[in-house]
């Protein structure tokens, strides 16, 4: 039920409103000049604070009008109906039976009418959407301000929030699916938006200056401000110097012949988020905005250490656009262009102030499958993955073989299994098997290779979950290159250590070189001790070894008995000599390429990378799954044989595994000499906690190597 004094407002108008009409037409045009009566009329009812009307738009329309919003509005002198004209019928109440009355903004405002009646939103008004934007959704209703006003909803300043209204988030969004539905909020956070609402900037542009003020279009339509072929000029209007050198560029050229895929400015800028170029975030997003269209060319560079280093988030190495340019982005073949030959020593001393010009030759994007293209590189690459599945393969099935065979002796008997395990390490007879000098080194060499590993892996396998963690615990790309080479040093310092040490150790038991036939040094007596049975040098006797070994596995003979170094004993200790030469000498090409390059050609990096990447891959994939077997996931030996951290072997241990150097020690009368010495009591509740922990840590390592390359070949 209506209020009774809103009932007799209505009734009074409507009285007023007849008599007028009765006075003649002349009588009607002296009140429609004076709008004083005219307006006052109209606020007997829509001054009340209550009034209100159903909505086309599905809510209620608030008909109550504050007589002070007119005070500073330029509408201050014009009446109701003028801009409420049109159709109406204003003796009855409600007006127009229900229905809005349409404003009359064209009657003087007739071209912004006629270039909002062609935009996105007057074109979606006429097709019946009742969400489009009318003028008052933008200008406000009866405080309408001139945008000069700073309390004006078109102002610039403001005028972001009057454009939130609609496009950010809200029901129109989803069900017009117009655009970013953060558009507005990323605005706010990008560089334009900071200039303009942070820094009170009124040269930086707000939403109209992108998109137009009344002649909005949607970006698909050629004559839009956003289109793709207008964006440069829209961008121009305040970035003018940008917009020359852009045309001139590969890109720019493209885009005015018409070419589609030609990119413009918020393919790299985006439209909204745009962040200043200088900053971290751009500089790590480029490469993934240049990749959208050089997608083979961002899978190479993805290869190298700039691309790895880039996707961990390391700012401070080379994206795409420090070598090719920004908006002057030219051919190769131009002179000019930043990557041609000649300037490309020019784009790399950028970074690296001592490059020459091998150093410049490097292969950026260089692609390893490509035989006709880089053989070297090719064949380098055919070789390390040929030696990395030959020797998982070999090595795998020598595992397993072993693995099987130790099950079924288990199985067989699993009490004599378990008391010879129990005798082996509980035997008091023990005899010194590696002396200290040969613990620090492998201490040395554990946690250099550890270290080598976490630091390194993470960036071979850039693109997993577990590398960011990683490397995020760690501090940093950055922080972990410097891991990576002080774990370098170390490996180099115990391989000079162990060097020196046999050196001086042959030069001490020099006599042992004299040949007893001849009384004097020989190359044959040279080679009798180098490939000894003290020596982890391998011989003809490892070949018989392996064989009676493989036997063994099958139950076709006897368990073998071996000497002071088994046969995969002495392929392990070469393969460290191996893998620290290969690896570091590439590592050491990767670390100063400026110097290696004054005397080897730029490609010498690409396979440098390549075989340090596969080379440590094979190390780390071997030392922590199959030496790991040999040494501790053996039944007999599980959890771990702590032999090399207290350089002991109890005399059980000899009879069941090493019966040649029990009795040799025996027929030699040394086996006093080789009776435990030292206090080995003293510091074994570190020592074997530490070798523990060393040893969960590369079972954790290999572990997600294995997932990380599972996750390479599935996808």
């Amino acid at each position: 039920m209506m209020p009774h004094h809103q009932l007799f407002r209505i009734l009074f108008g409507l009285v007023v409103t007849t008599l007028a009409a009765s006075s003649g037409r002349a009588q009607s045009e002296v009140n429609k000049d004076d709008t004083t009566i005219d307006n006052d009329l109209c606020m007997e009812c829509h001054g009340d604070e209550d009034i209100e009307a159903e909505s086309d738009r599905g809510k209620g329309l608030d008909l109550h009008v504050v007589p002070e919003a007119f005070e500073d509005s330029p509408h201050l002198d014009l009446s109701c109906t003028e801009c409420h004209a049109g159709p109406a019928d204003f003796e009855d109440v409600p007006h127009n039976d229900g229905k809005p009355i349409a404003l009359g903004c064209k009657n003087c405002h007739e071209d912004e009418a006629n270039e909002y009646a062609h935009s996105i939103h007057g074109s979606k008004q006429l097709e019946g959407d009742q969400e489009a934007a009318t003028c008052a959704d933008c200008h406000g209703k009866h405080g309408i301000l001139p945008a000069e006003d700073r309390r004006s909803s078109t102002n610039k300043f403001r005028l972001s929030v009057t454009c939130a209204k609609c496009h950010q988030g809200g029901t129109m969004l989803k069900t017009h699916q117009v655009g970013d539905p953060k558009a507005v909020e990323h605005f706010v956070d990008s560089i334009h938006g900071r200039a303009l609402l942070v820094d009170g900037l009124s040269v930086a542009p707000t939403c109209s200056n992108c998109h137009g003020v009344h002649n909005i279009l949607p970006h698909e339509n050629e004559a839009s401000k956003i289109s793709k072929a207008n964006l440069p000029d829209t961008c121009g209007a305040c970035h003018v110097l940008v917009e020359e050198t852009y045309a001139k560029s590969v890109h720019g050229r493209l885009l005015a012949a018409g070419h589609k895929e030609g990119p413009t400015c918020v393919d790299c800028h985006t439209s909204h988020e745009i962040s200043r170029p200088l900053q971290p975030e751009f500089h790590l997003s480029i490469d993934h905005k240049c990749g959208e269209c050089h997608a083979d060319r961002l899978a190479r560079y993805r290869e190298t250490f700039h691309g790895k280093a880039i996707a961990l988030g390391r700012p401070g190495v080379a994206a795409c656009s420090d070598c090719h340019g920004h908006h002057d982005i030219l051919e190769s073949e131009n002179p000019a262009s930043r990557i041609s030959d000649q300037r490309r020593l020019e784009t790399c001393q950028d970074c690296h102030p001592k490059a020459n010009a091998n150093f410049a030759n490097y292969m950026v994007h260089a692609d390893h499958t490509d035989k006709a293209g880089s053989p070297l590189l090719y064949w380098s690459y055919v070789f390390m993955t040929a030696l990395l599945i030959g020797t998982f393969a070999f090595f795998a099935a020598h595992t397993l073989l072993w693995l099987v065979r130790s099950v079924v002796l288990y199985a067989r008997d699993a009490e004599a299994f378990r008391s010879q395990k129990v005798r082996a390490k509980s035997d008091d007879k023990q005899y010194v098997r590696f002396r200290p000098i040969d613990r620090f080194l492998h201490a040395l060499i554990v946690s250099s290779f550890l270290l080598l590993v976490v630091t390194g892996m993470p960036l071979k396998f850039f693109y997993t979950d577990w590398a960011k963690w990683l490397l995020d615990a760690m501090g940093g790309q950055a922080v972990a290159a410097v891991l990576h080479r002080l774990g370098a040093i170390i490996t180099i310092f115990y391989f000079v250590v162990h060097i020196s040490h046999m050196i001086l150790t042959l030069w001490k038991e020099r006599r042992s070189l004299v040949d007893p036939d001849k009384g004097r040094y020989t190359l044959r007596q040279f080679l009798r001790v180098v490939v000894g049975p003290d020596s982890p040098v391998p011989n003809l006797q490892d070949l018989r070894d392996f064989w009676a070994h493989q036997k063994w596995f099958f139950g076709r003979g006897e368990r073998p008995q071996f000497d002071r170094w088994t046969y995969w004993e002495k392929f392990d200790y070469l393969a460290v000599f191996w893998g620290v030469v290969i690896i570091g000498t590439s590592g050491l090409i990767m670390w100063f390429p400026e110097w290696f390059t004054t005397v080897l050609p730029g490609w010498a990096i690409n396979i440098a990378l390549v075989v340090h990447s596969d080379e440590a891959l094979l190390a780390s994939g071997f030392i922590f799954t199959f030496h790991f077997f040999n040494v501790h996931f053996r039944i007999e030996k599980f959890p771990m044989d702590p032999v090399i951290f207290s350089g002991r072997v109890s005399e059980t241990e000899l009879l069941h595994e090493r019966r040649r150097l029990f009795d040799r020690w025996k027929t030699a009368g040394d086996l006093d000499a080789h009776r435990i010495k030292d206090e080995w009591g003293s510091w074994r509740k570190i020592a074997l906690p530490a070798g523990f922990i060393a040893f969960l840590s590369g079972v954790a390592l290999v572990l997600l190597i294995y997932v990380a390359m599972y996750s390479r070949l599935a996808t």
